[in-house]
Formats: structure tokens, C-alpha cells, sequence
């Protein structure tokens, strides 16, 4: 009876160290917390991919991101998806009308928006602008972008855990969150779509010196 007991216990140890260990100490339960848990505690540095859009000369991503020294808003995107990128389009209207209001009353949060295509051969810059201008992007906070390279557009994909599946009817299945991107050209946090207001308080906070 007492053996019985004591592996009875033994097993419910190893059961507990083995789901604190696989759950980060019991943080995290799905595959996209645990890269979230591990992009806050690792930031990840973008590749240097090279990058052009409505307005801007081709210049490499992590140039662009220094620009300013602020504080980036990424989503990826495709101006032909119906679905996830009208619900992105529609949080990056509202979170670019909190940033023209920060600017207007004085308070210039160091925040901006990119929105970066993954659909290089139809998102050419002249198709960029076009979407951008259906829903009023404003320059001043809200750019634009896409990586003309096939290899370096993947590349930077992978790095930063962005999905992007061909559907094989000329769209395409992918993941979207909020990615925030210091001025160091690094990955700081990931949030979900759910969490808007969550994500621009947090890139505000670090633009304005905040610590990771």
C-alpha cells in the first residue's frame, strides 16, 4: 500500500515538472504563446531585406525602421484578401486616427504603422498606393511596403513567424497579429488582433523610453 502511494506521488511529479517545463512554467498552453513568450523574452532582429513602396525609394527593412527612432506597428497583409486583412486595414484606420491625435495635441507618440505585402508579384507600389488611398493611410503615420524578393521576402517571414500558405486558387491562408518593431530593427512583442489597445500602449510606452 505505502509503495503504491509513494509512485502514485512520483508520477504525479514528474507529471507536474513535466507540463511546468513544456508550459514555460505554466505561462503558456498553445504554440503561438510559447513564440509570443519567446519573442519577449528574445527579440528577434529582421533580416536585412530590401524593401519599396508608394513614395520611397528600395532601401533595407531595418534602415527604414530606424528612421526617426520611433517605434513600428508591422502587419503583413494582401490587397486582394477579403477576409483577416479588412479587419487589419480597419484597426490600422483607428490606430492611426489615436496617432494623428497624439500629433495634433502635441504629444508626438514616436509610433507609425507599416503595412507590409506578402503578395510581391500583384502588390507592385503603384497597387500599394492605390489600396492605401482607399483607406486613407495617411504618410505621416502609415506606410506602405513590399519585398520585391522572393527569397528575401520568405526569409523574412520565417524570421519573424509569419504563416503564409497559397491556397492554390491565387489567394492565400495566413496568420495576423500586431507586431511591434523597435528602432534596433528587432521583433519586441506580438499581439493579437484582439488586442489593439493593447499593442499601441505598449509600442507608445517604449517609444517614449519605456523598458521592454
Amino acid at each position: 500500500m505505502l509503495r503504491t502511494a509513494l509512485l502514485a506521488c512520483l508520477l504525479a511529479l514528474a507529471g507536474y515538472a513535466s507540463a511546468a517545463w513544456l508550459t514555460h512554467d505554466f505561462q503558456i498552453w498553445t504554440a503561438e504563446g510559447a513564440r509570443r513568450l519567446e519573442v519577449a523574452q528574445h527579440p528577434v532582429p529582421v533580416p536585412p531585406v530590401t524593401v519599396d513602396g508608394p513614395g520611397m525609394a528600395a532601401q533595407p527593412l531595418p534602415a527604414l525602421l530606424a528612421q526617426g527612432g520611433g517605434v513600428t506597428l508591422v502587419d503583413f497583409i494582401y490587397t486582394r484578401c477579403q477576409t483577416v486583412c479588412l479587419s487589419l486595414g480597419s484597426s490600422f484606420q483607428q490606430l492611426q486616427a489615436a496617432l494623428l491625435a497624439d500629433r495634433a495635441a502635441g504629444a508626438h507618440a514616436g509610433v507609425r504603422l507599416l503595412s507590409i505585402s506578402f503578395d510581391d508579384a500583384h502588390d507592385t507600389p503603384a497597387v500599394l498606393q492605390a489600396y492605401a488611398r482607399t483607406l486613407q493611410a495617411d504618410p505621416l503615420v502609415w506606410n506602405w511596403v513590399r519585398v520585391p524578393d522572393v527569397a528575401q521576402q520568405q526569409a523574412l517571414l520565417q524570421r519573424l513567424g509569419v504563416v503564409v500558405v497559397p491556397d492554390g486558387r491565387g489567394d492565400y491562408e495566413h496568420n495576423a497579429a500586431f507586431l511591434v518593431l523597435d528602432a534596433q530593427g528587432r521583433l519586441v512583442r506580438v499581439f493579437d488582433l484582439a488586442e489593439q489597445q493593447l499593442a499601441l500602449d505598449f509600442a507608445r510606452h517604449l517609444a517614449q523610453g519605456g523598458r521592454l
